[in-house]
């Protein structure tokens, strides 16, 4: 059966790819963010999904 192009030319575009840096991660930390769900669903008694009113 033919193979769908060779070896020899395997992972050739991703050596070519110039390394990029991540960006620092800017999200709150999960402290912050599971009190912020603990407000919105037990306190203010919201409803999750977009029909929260």
């Amino acid at each position: 059966m033919p193979t769908h192009g060779s070896l020899s030319k395997a992972g050739k575009v991703r050596s070519q790819t110039p390394k990029i840096e991540p960006l620092p991660k800017t999200g709150k930390a999960p402290r912050i963010r599971v009190r912020r769900n603990y407000e919105k669903r037990i306190i203010l008694q919201r409803k999750s999904g977009q029909n929260w009113i």
